[in-house]
């Protein structure tokens, strides 16, 4: 199946690399303003315009633009017939996404958004021992990346954690609180955000990109157990309350890289008998939650400034 990346950044450059070491795809093209100098590059040509990828019979894209451009690019490959892999978040308003999502459906073309954390196989696990979450807490930290500065922490990172623990609760949220600093950009670069289901659950989530440490951590805590989740590390740490005590866990997970899971996932809803448009529609409720987040750390730091 013919390939293109559209956006040729850091993430694109991954997105190509992996497209080259499948036998599902063969790279045919990249699109970016200035082409790429890597020199495991250098044989698929580039192109300035993503319009133009069409005369070479590209079936497939991954969008890695910046995330103002995502509606636009991939709108116009949804129209012409062309599956689309936008990575996250699907769009900057829920308008737009609700648009792509739309296009997709009408035109039959599948629609997939790369919430990465999805295909990891500790996740994997994981959710299979979580039963009834009562209280979650997550943590994304990392040093200041120098791209997707377009975007808050909360649109950039907290989004994946943001996706588990609605796939985990799997209920209505009711409440949302957010609290946001811009310490290097004029978007939050640090945020926490508290969020309540109806079920009674609560998550505690905090996003990072100024933090000298990395990580990529999830607790879930329910009945009579406790689940440590190590994204970065593919491990499981895990307590439960048993009729000798308590039984401590230590899962190893075999690693596999993520990203070239959820290609081949791609490929895979592009060949199915069905589309099926269930991942794009969760991200889009990640990005729902995400922009609420927002509105309510925009707000209080808003009134921080007024009150200082």
């Amino acid at each position: 199946m013919k390939a293109a990346v559209v956006g040729v950044g850091k993430l694109g450059k991954i997105h190509a690399r992996i497209y080259t070491e499948l036998d599902e795809f063969e790279l045919v093209a990249l699109c970016d303003p200035v082409s790429p100098q890597e020199e495991s590059l250098q044989n698929i040509p580039c192109v300035s315009d993503y319009k133009d990828l069409l005369k070479m019979g590209v079936e497939a894209v991954t969008i890695a633009t910046p995330t103002v451009h995502h509606h636009e690019v991939a709108k116009f490959f949804l129209e012409n017939g062309v599956h689309c892999l936008i990575e996250k978040p699907i769009a900057v308003t829920m308008a737009e996404a609700n648009a792509l999502l739309e296009t997709a459906e009408r035109k039959g073309v599948f629609l997939m958004v790369g919430m990465v954390e999805r295909f990891n196989n500790a996740y994997a696990k994981a959710r299979k021992m979580v039963d009834g979450p009562m209280f979650i807490e997550s943590h994304r930290l990392g040093p200041f990346p120098n791209r997707s500065l377009d975007i808050s922490v909360v649109l950039d990172l907290m989004i994946h954690d943001l996706d588990i623990i609605l796939d985990l609760v799997n209920d209505e949220v009711i409440s949302v609180e957010g609290v946001g600093i811009k310490a290097l950009t004029d978007k939050a670069d640090i945020a926490n955000a508290r969020i309540h289901f109806k079920n009674g659950c609560i998550a505690n989530i905090t996003a990072s990109r100024i933090s000298e440490e990395r990580m990529r951590r999830t607790r879930v805590f329910f009945d009579r157990n406790y689940i440590s989740l190590d994204f970065a590390e593919h491990t499981i740490n895990a307590l439960q309350v048993n009729e000798t005590g308590i039984e401590k866990t230590v899962l190893d997970i075999e690693k596999q890289e993520p990203l070239k899971r959820e290609i081949l996932n791609f490929h895979a809803g592009i060949t199915a008998e069905h589309r099926n448009y269930d991942l794009a529609k969760n991200a889009s409720q990640a990005l729902d939650l995400a922009l609420k987040i927002e509105e309510d750390l925009i707000k209080r730091q808003k009134n921080m400034l007024a009150t200082a």
